[in-house]
């Protein structure tokens, strides 16, 4: 039979046809569409070899089914150019921050479960298969990963829980690449090209798991960082994508002997987790819809060709086979659920996991399809010439059958189980929420609605029968709403707490659409407000707040550029870090800020006053430490704030602008040659403006040296030596500045900011103007060994200007009188307040201290 081009495209294209006419009638019969294209797979390739097999002639049916048959379909094409799309998409669609939240009983099914399930099946077959341990062990791997089209397909089509599904995602997405590597090394002993011991196996099996992380990790971190050079075009990026899982994969299968499907799954991850910081919002959108439709194709085409190969791979079955395939069945079925059941309480114990409710894992344990990729594997044994033909037939036989009785038993009935684990529904405080949304939402469509057929002039009968309508389903939501009762105040004020910060990350989203702020920024931004979420859902208010606190703390990379920029004087670091922390704060403010009137529309009407006012307290005092932290870089770099609201200003009126051309355009009242036009002369200022603002830390120093009285009269060639000696640093509240018995190797000037000093058991409050850490440097006699003899914390943002202890002693040489000064001020600080216990019993407190209070309980 000829299996020339066009017969091949032509095949494809007529399958293409088959797969969008079963979703429709998937939908009708109420039944999986991946469980119907195998089904129908399985007919096309049973029925296409019945009728080359009865008729040799040749008409023009014998011709379609020769095609259908010849379609030149072997193994590595599954795993080569269809594997990659469906392993990066599913990796793509997954929310990695709630993926992380239950990544031990993720990693127990994607792992544990399939080392399990190999053993499980290789030792119960071995002793009845007739072929070697090594064998029935190949077999295990092959049919222990479940197909990711086939259960996350099915859980997407019937809505089950969103946590359920998150963990049949993450299970799905991973055991492919723990079962792909046994299979590998099993396959290797098999055909005697790699022989191992177990220790080396598992070595080797650990080496090529985490290989691939760490590949695919970095190329997506390069495919991210090449980005901002593709200038924002949009199939430019998608395509680059499209590029980046067969990169990974081909590279670690190949090149590096890693595991390819770890590689793919690692690189969408990233992408996933980073992917919306880096891509501005309508090209991420636009990326995530091709990806669907790609891997929309990808799967069908996987299912209904593998499907097609079952009466092939079916050949030579005996009834001696249907034992082996019902081993399979329980060996695979009990080892799940030792791992479910017996294993899974573990990490409870452990405190690793969340608890996994008993419906949660029947439904894992009976949603455990087996699909293409099963199938795909099953068929690199077959194609390999250095395995003997009846351990070929062996694995075909078995594995294939364990695919069908998964797909037409538990495929067809999996829909059922979750209705009747009432897993498919809301929860009752979810649909407390529903019913009131619905209530105040139906309300207001109904006087929109009254208004508009008043400005249409609409007649009266028909505005009054539709204005009804709406009015008795108000009725129905507001008689069967059990907000006030289903959910506790403690849950309304997490559910506003999550909405805020949710609606947060859409402004910040629109604002990066307009390029009102960086890459770097954005992301930052972006992840800060996913922890708010994540903090205030597992431990409500005080999760939120202290994810609000970790949002002000710089992180280690500015720490990093502080040390370089102290020790080694390396400015740009520091300055990159300072110009983004300006940023951020900035934006991070004048969202808060923007966000009451979103309190006052949205919120408070579905969850009240009171709660309202608890959320609005939270937010305030949230506020107030980012405008004490602005305000604190805003008096040291008042140039730079200017420029950088400025920025912002001119970006908004950017937008507005736009927005009023698209007004004039709908309108009909410019063409469409002038809007684009205008359009165009609106890209070119955006893009003016949006490059990066230089920087300069040292801008200013010289006059915020001379405002410290200290200096007061100082020579001014001094003044400038201080000025060119002295480092910035900038502490947060609650942060050492140095410990008791530390080297007293700087003195600190409090540029802005206040500190605490606690020495000889009181504590003293210091202010802009006053020195820190000097005693120990001029008497230096006077402690042991140059060491601190108190410490000192910040008690707000604090900018300080730090000089090294042998560049103040010079300055103290050169002018005596600054030590005098020093002296007095000293004096003039008063004996301070008793501190409760001596400086070394007090217990170190961590980076940031609680700043922002819990509401009284009796507020709520």
């Amino acid at each position: 039979m000829l299996t020339t081009l066009p017969h091949t495209l032509l095949a494809i294209a007529l399958l293409l046809i088959v797969v969008s006419a079963i979703q429709p009638l998937a939908r009708w019969l109420m039944l999986s569409s991946t469980v119907m294209l195998a089904v129908v797979g399985v007919l096309l390739g049973g029925g296409a070899t019945l009728l080359l097999n009865l008729h040799h002639g040749g008409d023009a049916l014998t011709e379609a089914a020769g095609m259908l048959i010849h379609i030149p379909v072997n193994a590595e094409v599954f795993l080569f150019i269809f594997l990659p799309i469906l392993v990066f998409h599913g990796a793509l669609s997954i929310d990695v921050r709630r993926l992380a939240r239950d990544w031990a009983p993720v990693l127990v099914m994607a792992v544990v479960a399939v080392v399990v399930t190999t053993a499980a099946i290789g030792f119960a077959l071995a002793p009845i298969s007739g072929v070697p341990l090594t064998a029935c062990l190949l077999l295990g791997a092959i049919v222990a990963t479940t197909d990711p089209s086939a259960v996350v397909g099915i859980f997407h089509e019937i809505g089950a829980n969103s946590r359920l599904t998150r963990l049949v995602e993450g299970e799905s997405l991973l055991n492919d690449a723990a079962a792909i590597s046994i299979f590998t090394i099993l396959l290797a002993q098999l055909t005697g090209q790699h022989p191992a011991a177990p220790l080396e196996a598992a070595l080797t099996f650990l080496g090529s798991f985490g290989g691939g992380l760490l590949v695919g990790f970095v190329l997506a971190r390069l495919m991210l960082a090449v980005l901002p050079w593709l200038g924002g075009n949009r199939t430019a990026e998608v395509t680059l994508t499209l590029a980046l899982p067969y990169v990974a994969y081909i590279l670690c299968d190949e090149v590096f002997g890693f595991s390819g499907v770890v590689a793919a799954a690692a690189a969408g991850l990233t992408v996933s987790a980073v992917g919306p910081s880096t891509f501005r919002p309508q090209s991420w959108q636009f990326l995530q819809d091709i990806w669907a439709q790609l891997s929309f194709w990808a799967s069908s085409m996987v299912f209904i060709l593998a499907s097609m190969l079952v009466p092939r791979l079916m050949l030579g079955m005996e009834q001696h086979d249907l034992l082996l395939i019902g081993v399979t069945i329980l060996a695979a079925t009990v080892a799940r659920a030792a791992v479910l059941f017996g294993v899974m309480p573990l990490l409870l114990v452990l405190r690793l996991s969340q608890r996994v409710p008993i419906p949660f894992k029947v439904t894992m344990l009976w949603g455990g399809l087996r699909g293409a990729i099963t199938l795909a594997l099953a068929l690199a044994v077959t194609e390999n010439g250095a395995v003997p033909s009846q351990v070929q037939q062996f694995v075909a036989i078995v594995a294939t059958g364990y695919v069908l009785s998964t797909l037409l038993v538990n495929g067809t009935t999996l829909r059922f189980l979750v209705h009747w684990l009432k897993l498919d529904r809301l929860s009752p405080a979810d649909q407390a929420l529903r019913n009131q949304v619905v209530a105040i939402g139906l309300g207001e469509v109904r006087d929109k609605l009254r208004n508009t057929a008043a400005d249409y002039g609409f007649s009266a009968p028909p505005t009054a029968h539709v204005v009804e309508m709406y009015d008795r389903r108000v009725k129905v939501e507001t008689a069967a709403n059990t907000f006030d009762t289903a959910i506790s105040d403690r849950e309304r004020v997490i559910l506003g707490l999550i909405t805020f910060a949710s609606q947060e990350r859409s402004v910040l989203l629109a604002l990066f659409e307009e390029q009102g702020l960086s890459r770097r920024v954005m992301e930052s931004l972006l992840w800060n407000a996913e922890s708010m979420i994540d903090g205030a859902r597992s431990e409500g208010r005080l999760g939120y707040i202290q994810a609000a606190r970790r949002r002000l703390q710089p992180g280690p990379r500015f720490h990093v550029a502080q040390w370089l920029h102290r020790q080694f004087r390396i400015d740009k670091p520091l300055m990159h870090c300072m110009a983004e922390r300006f940023e951020t704060l900035l934006l991070t403010r004048l969202v808060s800020v923007s966000m009451s009137r979103f309190m006052r529309r949205r919120m408070e009407p579905v969850l009240g006053e009171r709660v309202t006012e608890v959320v609005s307290d939270i937010v305030a005092r949230r506020e107030d430490l980012l405008q004490d932290a602005m305000d604190t870089l805003r008096l040291q770099y008042p140039g730079y704030a200017e420029a950088l609201e400025t920025r912002l200003l001119r970006q908004l009126g950017i937008r507005l602008e736009a927005e009023e051309y698209d007004t004039l355009k709908r309108e009909s009242l410019v063409g469409e040659e002038l809007h684009e036009e205008l359009m165009r002369g609106l890209e070119t200022m955006r893009q003016q403006i949006a490059r990066p603002l230089q920087f300069n830390i040292q801008s200013g120093l010289d006059q915020r040296i001379a405002e410290f009285p200290v200096f007061a009269g100082l020579q001014d060639a001094l003044l400038h030596d201080l000025a060119m000696n002295v480092t910035s640093r900038f502490v947060v509240p609650g942060e050492w500045i140095y410990r008791r018995r530390h080297r007293a190797g700087s003195v600190y000037f409090i540029s802005r900011g206040e500190a605490s000093l606690q020495q000889d058991g009181r504590e003293v409050l210091l202010t802009h103007g006053d020195v820190l850490g000097e005693a120990e440097v001029i008497h230096p006699g006077n402690v042991r060994s140059g060491r601190r003899a108190g410490r000192a914390r910040a008690t707000s943002f604090c900018h300080l200007l730090e000089l090294s202890a042998a560049d103040f002693r010079r300055l103290l040489a050169e002018a005596p009188e600054l030590a005098r000064r020093i002296e007095r001020l000293a004096e003039q600080r008063g004996p301070g307040e008793v501190v409760a216990a001596p400086p070394e019993a007090l217990p170190a407190p961590g980076p940031m201290p609680a700043a922002l209070p819990v509401p009284a309980a009796r507020e709520i």
